[in-house]
């Protein structure tokens, strides 16, 4: 077999695999740069609490209106913001820190939609749920991920130096009246928006590792946001077609292979990365220093 077989005969001979390539490459482009704010602003576990809360709103979205995207996107939008907004009330108002607020809420928002699925749903409902359906899309599924994927790169686009002045220093932005609570609401409807959007592609477990690894990998090869953003991207792309051609010619799962892609990008990063990497540390700490 050789490489154009490999790589380039699945996608142009099966329908279904060009969906699954079309999905997966619009789920990256809109969820991998939110993942570099999100990193910037130490709030990485915080996509993890995300992609867990918005799961009673999808399930219960499911479960009254079947498969209508509608009615799963309105359900996803309404539980998450809420588990965003009453875990920043309560760090607020109770010495409990905000990541604490957000694992409990989190936590809670998974428990009940699991058990939604399960009370209401059958076996396979729930695995769709949890894990998606990525070689399955249908046209639905495909506007709603594209969509969601051309809003939040125009917003990010144009809220892009409020974003970076944000994460920089969020005091000062406040103090001036800058408009940073504003960009802090529209960051976090854009994150919810993007894991609702993307459970379908890749559950509501898996979608969050698009959004987060790309964007940790990136920081170990460039030092700027903007260049982040874009490598993050360019990754999520590269993992979401590599992680689909190990599912088609290995008969595996597609889902956990597109995330072990990530994951494997962010690896090699972390040991080779030129910012901050394992052996760019090793190498730099031998280098003989002359005095």
């Amino acid at each position: 077999m050789n490489l154009f077989d490999w790589a380039v005969a699945p996608f142009l001979d099966y329908g279904f695999m060009r969906r699954a390539l079309a999905g997966t490459c619009a789920a990256a482009l809109g969820a991998a740069p939110l993942g570099v704010f999100l990193v910037l602003r130490r709030m990485s576990l915080m996509g993890d609490a995300m992609s867990h809360a918005i799961l009673p709103g999808v399930a219960a979205g499911f479960l009254l209106a079947g498969l209508s995207w509608g009615a799963m996107l309105l359900g996803g939008l309404v539980t998450g913001l809420a588990v965003a907004l009453l875990a920043g009330l309560v760090a607020r108002l109770t010495p409990l820190r905000e990541d604490a607020s957000f694992a409990a809420f989190y936590l809670i928002s998974l428990g009940l939609g699991v058990l939604l699925v399960s009370v209401r749903g059958s076996n396979m409902d729930l695995l769709h749920v949890l894990f998606g359906t990525v070689l399955g899309l249908d046209d639905a599924a495909l506007l709603l991920v594209t969509s969601a994927a051309s809003a939040t790169l125009l917003i990010l686009a144009v809220l892009y130096r409020l974003l970076v002045a944000e994460c920089l220093d969020p005091g000062f932005l406040r103090a001036s009246g800058g408009g940073g609570t504003l960009a802090h609401m529209v960051f976090l409807v854009l994150v919810v928006l993007n894991l609702v959007a993307g459970f379908q592609v890749l559950g509501t477990l898996m979608v969050v590792g698009m959004m987060m690894l790309p964007a940790a990998a990136a920081r170990f090869w460039l030092p700027t946001a903007a260049a982040q953003i874009v490598l993050a991207a360019a990754l999520g792309v590269v993992a979401g077609i590599a992680g689909l051609l190990v599912s088609y010619h290995y008969n595996l799962p597609a889902s956990p292979a597109i995330i072990l892609a990530a994951g494997l990008l962010y690896l090699v990063s972390v040991a080779c990365g030129s910012q901050g990497g394992l052996l760019h540390h090793l190498v730099w700490h031998r280098r003989p220093s002359y005095r």
